[in-house]
Formats: C-alpha cells, sequence, structure tokens
C-alpha cells in the first residue's frame, strides 16, 4: 500500500482515538452503539436457538 495512505489512516484513528477520549459526547455514542450491537446479537442467537428446536 501506499505508505502516505498508511500514515492518513494511521493519523484518523489516532484523531478519532483523542476525539472520543477528551468527549463526553462521543464516549456516550459509543456506549448506544455497543448496547445495540449487543442487543442485535442476543436478538439473532435467540432466533438461531428457537429454530434449532
Amino acid at each position: 500500500m501506499d505508505d502516505k495512505f498508511l500514515f492518513g489512516m494511521l493519523l484518523g484513528v489516532i484523531g478519532g482515538a483523542v476525539i472520543a477520549t477528551n468527549s463526553a459526547r462521543a464516549r456516550q455514542m459509543v456506549r448506544d452503539g455497543q448496547e445495540q450491537v449487543k442487543e442485535k446479537m442476543e436478538e439473532v442467537s435467540n432466533c438461531s436457538q428457537k429454530k434449532n428446536q
């Protein structure tokens, strides 16, 4: 890959992490997203268990 692209990606990841660390709103959005993913995974897991019974 191109070195400039990798450097840009690394800079973006680090910048996003710094913003998320210093922003209460960003941390809350991350927590909300994690909860939504957990709920969906439980829902899918429960549906697949019901189908197997």
